[in-house]
């Protein structure tokens, strides 16, 4: 017993000097890497084969997949972000990963940024990289102490879950200047909690809630009139401000967004998400509609649910890829469409970016008078541009021409009540 009393305030004591260490020497005002992180299509397209390759696995198999140094440091970027502001950049050497770490901190007195590094290596490619080097700031600590610290802290906390994911299926790692080759196991279990985890699934029993919400909106709504999207949003948000306090409502706003998505976009969110069906009955479902238009409420609430569940640039480059695609043989390049997207990521921010702005915007929701208040009039803006159209006015999305008129939708948008409110 005396064994395992010294055990345990051995942990707890490592556990608070490096904590300690941190806060002095790995926070601090200034971060070490630019946090202003941005995709480019390619990204989009990359990204998903990288995340998503383990879908094509068959359960039971022995499987490899080869990643560049790019490739790491898109898949590293794009999963660190999905929760903050955040930098990672990775180095591959001989035997060697390199990982230098910025990460933005909630407001404190401290500083705004923690900013580690560390080295992940292994003497024998058999076997899985361990910590060879770690740095708080410009403070070098002892490898395995920070290892036995770190371990600790995953296996006691939440985090074990997504690192016994992470790590039980992998073989091996071979680590050569050009790639790193991942020798991977999975079964039907690993690949069922991997997809749940890549698309961020939420509570089931409480998005019921949201969508008993719904199926309740939906029975006493007339036919005879259009379902307007803010008459799902506005009850889903008063519901959302009934049931939150500060330290949940993000999570709630989350759900209210999902549930509405979830039947909004009912095909598309089967393919996102791993929310389940809406459980509303196939006759009492309405379209519903933006200023007129079913296309402007699905992507409003798409974007908005991608920028919730996942991220605001991922969102972005989402809609953008979506009206390039239509130029190219759909309904043509929309910059109305765009300005939904943009709307809804707007919104999916704002919501979910932190808990003062997710009250600020369940209190404004439940005020509205119509979608005016949360969706601009986009209806002036050029569409149905065929591919060689698109070229000859605005030559590609990054052109002058249509960044300009990007930042003109992106005004329109922040005059808009909702987002304009103090």
């Amino acid at each position: 017993m005396k064994v395992l009393s010294r055990i345990f305030l051995l942990c707890l004591g490592a556990l608070l000097i490096l904590c300690t260490l941190l806060i002095f020497f790995g926070i601090s005002d200034k971060p070490d890497l630019a946090v202003a992180w941005t995709l480019t299509h390619d990204d989009i397209t990359r990204a998903k084969k990288i995340l998503y390759e383990g879908s094509k696995t068959k359960p039971d198999e022995i499987n490899t997949i080869e990643l560049t140094q790019a490739d790491l440091n898109l898949a590293a970027n794009y999963l660190l972000n999905r929760y903050r502001k955040s930098a990672v950049q990775i180095e591959l050497k001989q035997d060697v990963l390199r990982f230098n770490v910025t990460m933005t901190l909630p407001s404190n007195s401290l500083g705004r940024y923690l900013n580690i590094s560390f080295r992940l290596g292994n003497e024998n490619q058999s076997e899985i990289p361990s910590l060879t080097k770690f740095k708080a700031g410009k403070l070098l600590l002892p490898a395995k102490f920070a290892a036995f610290v770190i371990d600790n802290i995953i296996r006691h906390t939440s985090l074990n879950e997504y690192f016994i994911l992470a790590t039980r299926p992998i073989r091996s790692i071979q680590i050569d200047q050009e790639k790193a080759t991942i020798s991977y196991y999975s079964s039907m279990g690993t690949l069922i909690q991997a997809r749940n985890f890549l698309t961020q699934g939420g509570d089931n029993a409480n998005i019921d809630i949201y969508q008993q919400k719904l199926a309740e909106i939906i029975a006493k709504h007339d036919p005879a009139w259009r379902l307007s999207l803010a008459d799902l949003l506005k009850p889903l948000f008063e519901l959302a401000l009934q049931r939150s306090t500060v330290e949940n409502a993000i999570e709630e706003n989350k759900l209210a967004i999902m549930a509405v998505n979830n039947y909004v976009n009912r095909k598309e969110t089967k393919k996102l998400l791993s929310f389940p069906a809406s459980k509303l009955t196939a006759e009492k479902r309405y379209s519903t509609f933006l200023y007129k238009r079913i296309d402007l409420a699905q992507h409003f609430i798409g974007s908005a649910a991608i920028t919730a569940s996942v991220n605001g640039q991922v969102a972005k480059v989402v809609g953008e890829e979506k009206e390039l695609s239509d130029a190219q043989g759909g309904s043509g390049f929309s910059f109305i469409d765009l300005a939904a997207d943009k709307a809804g990521t707007r919104f999916g921010e704002l919501a979910t970016s932190s808990p003062e702005n997710a009250r600020k915007i369940q209190k404004a929701m439940s005020e509205i008078k119509n979608y005016s208040d949360f969706m601009p009039d986009p209806t002036d803006l050029p569409e149905h541009m065929d591919e060689a159209e698109f070229k000859q006015r605005y030559q590609s999305v990054d052109s002058p021409t249509y960044q300009a008129l990007s930042k003109q939708i992106d005004a329109r948008i922040a005059a808009t009540p909702i987002y304009n409110k103090d």
